[in-house]
């Protein structure tokens, strides 16, 4: 008995409406339900007479004004024992929102990572080349690295703006990279170049001018 709902098996409304009902608007009902389920009025049905005795249990307790009381606060209890419940659902789905929200912005690059990544990147391809230069010429010591500008004309030798640089082709290193940010200056090159061996000149072409007559 403790899950049946007394008002609604006499048909009426529940909760803190059922609550405002008066005692005659609960015995009209009973009446209506008791002529609706009455044993007599239902000879084939086996679950008549079960039925009609919850019926009149259910009455018995509206119209006793203590038990109703009583069964009125447990009403009210189950109702806000429903609502925390369901806040508290609200606010774990917000709590794992927010947590996911937090995880997706701290895997999100910012521009300090794309420069790290970038300059990490061209550290790694820098030291490939360096240890294929090392392996074609069987040395093992420094290699000499130098980014050039290229322009036609000359054989062995690599010139910028037309005056030679008198570099040995087959010590020349060259390296590409996609621009990130600001970018890199020839001095910050020469820098992160300087970590795998002496560098003798650093020129930086632009890729705006790639494949340029």
């Amino acid at each position: 008995m403790d899950d049946i709902d007394h008002y609604k098996i006499l048909g009426l409304p529940s909760g803190e409406e059922g609550a405002k009902l008066t005692e005659k608007e609960i015995s009209k009902a009973y009446r209506a339900k008791a002529l609706e389920l009455h044993p007599d009025k239902r000879p084939d049905d086996p679950d008549a007479h079960a039925n009609f005795q919850i019926l009149k249990s259910s009455y018995e307790i509206l119209k006793d004004e203590k038990a109703r009381k009583l069964f009125d606060d447990l009403l009210r209890v189950k109702r806000e024992h429903q609502r925390r419940h369901l806040e508290r659902d609200s606010k774990r789905q917000k709590m794992v929102s927010d947590l996911e929200a937090r995880e997706r912005a701290g895997f999100a690059p910012d521009a300090a990572a794309k420069d790290r990544y970038e300059e990490e990147s061209i550290a790694r391809k820098l030291k490939e080349e360096i240890a294929r230069i090392r392996a074609m010429h069987g040395n093992k010591g420094a290699a000499t690295a130098s980014v050039p500008k290229r322009e036609s004309g000359g054989v062995g030798k690599e010139s910028v703006g037309g005056a030679k640089l008198g570099l040995d082709k087959e010590k020349v290193l060259k390296v590409s990279w996609e621009k990130v940010g600001e970018g890199y200056t020839a001095q910050r090159l020469r820098d992160l170049f300087s970590k795998f061996g002496d560098v003798e000149d650093v020129v930086i072409k632009d890729a705006k001018k790639r494949g340029s007559p």
